[in-house]
């Protein structure tokens, strides 16, 4: 529709443009044949016929109105116009009816002749054109169109459908890819395009939904074997007591299957602080002073027996949820008391900086360092620790106590917070780097209550 709407269109266009120049051109020989004929008057003399054209009509009208000469189809009829020059030597109109034949219109000149009784008006006319112009031209011109648009029509549809095959093929691939194929690829076309962009844009979701799967499917497997331990482990105590019920008592079963019972708890209190982490549950936005939040939970440490070391500055406040940033400092502290042996050190300081780990910092960042004299983390295992339910080798997991979530949940409440953690370089041992936006300069509202049970809580 759209090409023969334009199609139709161009052969208006181009019909009105021929009809202008054919009507100007025969205006340009009515007015040639008129002139011939006033500069025959002019000089007493005039040629017969009239008219060298058989569609030409010409009429010679002395200076009292009255007709003189004419060609055939004029001949005893009146002047065919009314009309005169004027102060023009030349005059052109359009006059419908009168001496011409009914429903006929002609392009009529009017042109003086000088003559010694006075003026004489020459009057010379055609018909018009009509809109076709000339049937043998119409029919060029609207059969050209015809073939233009079917030519258009057909050429479009093929290179819609050339270009949509892509779309086609993946949209089928898509179609086809489900859980148990989720390494398939929908092809990519050679073509620089959007389509191009499309296939690939498609290809990386699909490549990041395979690696969210895999993980979660290594995350369900992870969680059902260390869940399986301390299950296994309560089972046999009771299987125990069950076989010899007389050697057995009450408070042996209970404080056999207690430590059991502690490290399935610990495993579901973080599964459930991840699967809240997962759903981006928003935390608290409360201002937060890194220096009390440190001295707090050091002092909730006076029974541990290694030394900590504390190298705090003060007035360094972020905005944040306290209880998973408390969650945040208790997982790192953890991990460098199994892992130390003899000091933590923990240090909190103010640092300049517009982007770091990837991470923005506008105003600057508060940095927060968990250091442990341990054997310390090798440089290409540095990431594995933050992986869920990670194990290295026996030189860094000292007891069983672990569950293997702590530093993932770390690093996910510091992702959530606008910040980053990361282990770097020490000269001993492991050095772990918090890093947190500090807030604009401004009015810090006070902190808000928080609720019993929040993430976090000990």
């Amino acid at each position: 529709m759209v090409a023969a709407l334009l199609c139709a269109l161009m052969a208006t266009v181009l019909m009105v443009a021929i009809h202008r120049f054919a009507t100007a051109s025969l205006t340009e020989e009515i007015v040639a044949d008129g002139g011939r004929i006033a500069i025959q008057v002019e000089r007493g003399r005039v040629d017969y016929p009239l008219a060298r054209r058989q569609s030409r009509r010409l009429q010679i009208v002395d200076a009292q109105g009255r007709v003189i000469a004419s060609t055939q189809i004029l001949q005893g009829k009146p002047p065919m116009a009314t009309f005169t020059p004027g102060d023009k030597s030349l005059s052109t109109s359009i006059v419908c009816g009168g001496v011409f034949p009914a429903h006929e219109c002609n392009i009529v000149a009017a042109q003086r002749a000088h003559r010694p009784d006075g003026e004489w008006i020459i009057y010379s006319a055609s018909p018009v054109i009509p809109p076709w112009i000339d049937p043998w031209l119409a029919s060029v011109i609207c059969g050209g169109a015809l073939v233009l648009t079917a030519a258009i029509t057909y050429l479009g549809r093929w290179i819609a459908v050339a270009s949509l095959r892509p779309v086609t093929a993946i949209r089928a691939e898509l179609d086809e890819i489900n859980a148990t194929s989720l390494g398939r690829r929908v092809p990519v076309p050679p073509s620089d395009d959007e389509i191009h962009d499309l296939a690939e844009s498609v290809n990386h979701t699909l490549g990041r939904l395979e690696a969210a799967v895999e993980q979660q499917r290594q995350f369900a497997s992870d969680a059902s074997h260390d869940l399986r331990s301390p299950i296994a482990a309560i089972r046999a105590e009771v299987e125990n007591a069950l076989q010899a019920p007389r050697e057995t008592s009450v408070t042996e079963v209970g404080h056999a299957i207690l430590g059991s019972l502690e490290r399935l708890q610990a495993i579901v209190q973080d599964l459930l602080i991840i699967a809240r982490l997962d759903a981006e549950s928003p935390g608290a936005r409360d201002p937060i002073d890194l220096a009390e939040l440190v001295t707090a939970e050091c002092r909730m440490r006076h029974h541990v027996r290694k030394g900590c070391e504390c190298l705090l500055e003060p007035g360094i406040v972020v905005i944040g949820d306290r209880l998973r940033l408390g969650r945040l400092l208790t997982n790192l502290l953890d991990n460098a008391e199994r892992h130390a042996d003899s000091m933590i050190t923990i240090t909190v300081r103010r640092a300049p900086g517009d982007e770091c780990d990837g991470h923005r910092f506008p105003y600057g960042m508060a940095v927060l360092e968990v250091i442990d004299d341990g054997q310390g983390i090798n440089p290409d295992k540095r990431e594995l620790v933050f992986q869920r339910f990670a194990r290295l080798d026996a030189a860094r997991n000292r007891d069983a106590g672990g569950t293997g979530l702590g530093l993932p949940i770390a690093r996910q409440i510091a992702e959530a917070s606008g910040g980053s953690l990361q282990i770097e370089d020490s000269p001993r041992g492991a050095r772990f780097v918090l890093r947190l936006p500090l807030p604009a300069p401004g009015p810090v509202s006070a902190p808000s209550p928080q609720p019993d049970g929040a993430d976090g809580s000990r």
